[in-house]
C-alpha cells in the first residue's frame, strides 16, 4: 500500500479521534448508533433492516462529522459575528438535524413492531 494512502487513514482516524474527544453530539451520535446495533441485535431484525441500521448510523455520523469540520473552519476565520458565519454554521447543523430525524422515524418503524411483539 502506498504510503500516502496509509496516511490518508491516519489522518481520518486522527480526525475521528478528535472530534470524539471534542465533540459532545459526536459521543451521543455514537452511543446512539452502539444502542441501535445492540437494539437490532437483541430483537433479531432482519439482515436487511440491520443494514439501513447501518447506513442510517454511518449517515448521521458522517454528516455530524462534516458540521464538525465546517464548525472548525469557520470558527478559525473569524471570531467576529458575522452574518454568513452563522449561516453556514446554522445550515451545517440544520443537514445534522434533518438526517437525524429521518434516521430516527425509520429506526423507530423498523425498531418499533419488534418491540411491540416482544
Amino acid at each position: 500500500m502506498n504510503k500516502h494512502r496509509v496516511l490518508s487513514f491516519k489522518y481520518a482516524i486522527e480526525g475521528i479521534s478528535t472530534a470524539l474527544k471534542e465533540e459532545p453530539n459526536l459521543k451521543f451520535h455514537f452511543l446512539a448508533a452502539f444502542l441501535a446495533l445492540i437494539l437490532g441485535w437483541f430483537l433479531q431484525i432482519t439482515k436487511f433492516e440491520f443494514i439501513i441500521i447501518l447506513l442510517l448510523t454511518g449517515l448521521v455520523i458522517s454528516i455530524e462529522l462534516t458540521n464538525t469540520a465546517i464548525e472548525t473552519i469557520v470558527d478559525n476565520f473569524t471570531t467576529d459575528h458575522h452574518p454568513g458565519a452563522k449561516k453556514a454554521k446554522d445550515i451545517a447543523a440544520g443537514s445534522v438535524l434533518v438526517v437525524s430525524i429521518v434516521a430516527g422515524v425509520i429506526g423507530s418503524l423498523i425498531f418499533l413492531p419488534y418491540i411491540f411483539e416482544f
